[in-house]
C-alpha cells in the first residue's frame, strides 16, 4: 500500500521537478562532504576543477564578451515572459480552465503552478549544482597560504608600521612611471589599455613559476558591457562560477584595474577566500614586471595596510600618510568620488547579502575578510619571504 501510494505522489510531480530535487540534494552532499571530510576538497581542486577551467573556461572565453553577463540578461528576460505566461494561464484557468491544445483535458490552477514551480525548480538545481562544482568545494580546499608556507602570523603595530612604510615607498617610487591626464589621475596606457587582460593573464602565469598551484591556463578576464551592475553594489569585480569567467568593473578608477583582474583570475585556480585572492592578486601584481601593475597592487596594498594601521595606532599612521607622494593624491581623491556616487541602499544591501554569503562559505569575517590580506603582507615582508 505504501509503495503504491510513494508512486501515485511521484506521478503528480512533474520530472523537472525531480531532476531539480536530486540536483540541489547533489549539491548539498557535495558541498558538506567537502566541509566535512579532509581530502576530497583538495583532490577535487587539482583533478577536477581544472578540467572545468580548461573546457568551460576556454569556450566561453572564445567570446571577447562576459558570457555571464549575457545569460544573466537572458535568464531575467526568460523569468519575466516565464511569470508574465503564468499569470495569464492562471487567469485563463480560473474561467473555463486552461487548454494547451485541443483534446487535452483543461488544466487546473494547481496543475499549472505545479508545473511552473517545477521549471524553477530544475533551473534552481542546475545553477545550484554548477556554483557547487566551479566554486562551493574550492571553498574548503588547503589555503594558499598553507601550501606556499605564507602563514598567517600575529603581528606588533610596530611591524605592521614598518610594512606601511615601506609600501610608501613602493608606491611613491611608482607613481611617476604610470601615465596620467590632466587632472593628475592615472590612465591605463592608451595603447596598451587594451592589453590589460592579456597582462593579468602573463603576470599570473608568471607568479605560477614561483607557486605551482597558480600554474596552468588562465581565461583572459573581460569587462562588463555594463559596468553601472557592479558599480551599483560597490563591487570591483566578480567570478562567475557558472561560465568561469572573471570579470571586473571597467568603469572604476584606472589604477584599481591590473589588480581586480589578477585577484578575480585567482579564483579560476580554486582559491576562493578572499583574503587570499587578494593577496595573490597582490603578488602577482608586485613581481610582474609592469609600472602599472605595480602601482596598481602596491596602492592597493598600502590602502589595505594604512587602514589597519589607522585602527591601531592613528599617530602612527599620520606620520606614515604624511610621507606619500603628491602624485598618488589625485587617484585616491577620484577613487573615493566614484564610489561614493553609488551610497545607498543598494550597495548596502549588496554588502549585507555578501557578508552572509562569505560567512556561509566558512569565512567568519564575512566582507571584512578581505581586510586580512593584510597579515599575509606583514608576514610576506617581516617573515623574511619577501627576500627569498
Amino acid at each position: 500500500m505504501r509503495t503504491n501510494k510513494i508512486r501515485q505522489i511521484y506521478s503528480r510531480i512533474p520530472k523537472r521537478g525531480v531532476a531539480g530535487c536530486l540536483l540541489l540534494a547533489a549539491g548539498i552532499i557535495l558541498t558538506a562532504l567537502a566541509a566535512n571530510v579532509d581530502g576530497p576538497a583538495q583532490w577535487y581542486s587539482r583533478q577536477v576543477y581544472p578540467v572545468w577551467v580548461n573546457l568551460w573556461g576556454r569556450l566561453c572565453g572564445i567570446f571577447p564578451f562576459s558570457v555571464a553577463e549575457i545569460l544573466l540578461y537572458l535568464l531575467v528576460a526568460g523569468f519575466l515572459l516565464s511569470l508574465g505566461r503564468l499569470i495569464w494561464r492562471l487567469i485563463r484557468a480560473g474561467k473555463c480552465g486552461f487548454r494547451q491544445s485541443k483534446g487535452q483535458t483543461p488544466l487546473g490552477r494547481r496543475q499549472i503552478l505545479a508545473s511552473w514551480g517545477s521549471g524553477f525548480l530544475l533551473a534552481a538545481g542546475v545553477l545550484y549544482f554548477l556554483y557547487v562544482l566551479n566554486c562551493g568545494i574550492n571553498y574548503y580546499r588547503t589555503s594558499f597560504s598553507e601550501s606556499s608556507g605564507i602563514t598567517m602570523e600575529t603581528y606588533s603595530v610596530e611591524e605592521l608600521t614598518l610594512v606601511c612604510r615601506k609600501l610608501t615607498e613602493e608606491v611613491n617610487e611608482r607613481s611617476g612611471r604610470v601615465e596620467r591626464d590632466t587632472d593628475g589621475v592615472m590612465r591605463l596606457d592608451a595603447e596598451e589599455n587594451g592589453k590589460v587582460q592579456e597582462r593579468a593573464v602573463e603576470a599570473m602565469q608568471e607568479l605560477g613559476t614561483v607557486y605551482p598551484e597558480l600554474s596552468g591556463y588562465y581565461p583572459k578576464p573581460k569587462p562588463l558591457l555594463n559596468a553601472w551592475i557592479l558599480s551599483v553594489q560597490k563591487l570591483s569585480g566578480v567570478y562567475s562560477p557558472f561560465t568561469v569567467e572573471a570579470n571586473y568593473n571597467s568603469a572604476m578608477t584606472d589604477y584599481n584595474i591590473p589588480f581586480t583582474a589578477c585577484h578575480e583570475l585567482s579564483h579560476l585556480k580554486g582559491f576562493m577566500q578572499e583574503q587570499e585572492a587578494n593577496f595573490i592578486a597582490f603578488l602577482a601584481g608586485i613581481t610582474y614586471d609592469d609600472p602599472e601593475f605595480q602601482y596598481s597592487s602596491y596602492l592597493t596594498g598600502w590602502i589595505y595596510c594604512m587602514n589597519m594601521l589607522r585602527d591601531a595606532d592613528e599617530e602612527a599612521w599620520e606620520q606614515v600618510r604624511s610621507g606619500l607622494s603628491g602624485e598618488v593624491e589625485p587617484d585616491l581623491q577620484a577613487n573615493s568620488r566614484f564610489w561614493a556616487r553609488y551610497d545607498g541602499a543598494a550597495a548596502e544591501a549588496a554588502d549585507r547579502i555578501n557578508d552572509q554569503y562569505l560567512q556561509a562559505n566558512g569565512q567568519k569575517e564575512g566582507i571584512k575578510s578581505y581586510d586580512r590580506m593584510v597579515d599575509l603582507i606583514v608576514e610576506y615582508y617581516c617573515g623574511g619571504t619577501a627576500e627569498k
